[in-house]
């Protein structure tokens, strides 16, 4: 087995701790993002909504399209949204 010189040694170390020390970060960041979440919630705003406009706002105009309009066609295709005319008003499916 062959081993690193101690420089080498030294800026794996470096390297590891550095690591560490973002993990860390990130855990506590995570938990103050949670405690948003919690707060928000407190005073009444829906959570999963609050998540779901997060998530939509780190896409492009483009991107949210793109993914609204493949949504619509698998939702058309499962039977989930009501028929529309080629004008796109809804057409009221007759009662059998």
């Amino acid at each position: 087995m062959t081993t690193l010189q101690a420089a080498a040694q030294n800026q794996l170390r470096q390297f590891v701790e550095q690591i560490e020390r973002l993990e860390e970060e990130k855990k506590a960041l995570a938990a103050d993002i949670r405690d948003k979440y919690l707060e928000a919630k407190g005073v009444g705003f829906d959570v999963k909504a609050l998540r779901k406009i997060v998530s939509m706002r780190k896409k492009s105009q483009e991107e949210r399209q793109e993914e609204e309009s493949i949504l619509e066609v698998y939702l058309h295709a499962l039977g989930m949204l009501p028929e529309t005319s080629p004008t796109g008003s809804v057409r009221m499916e007759a009662a059998e």
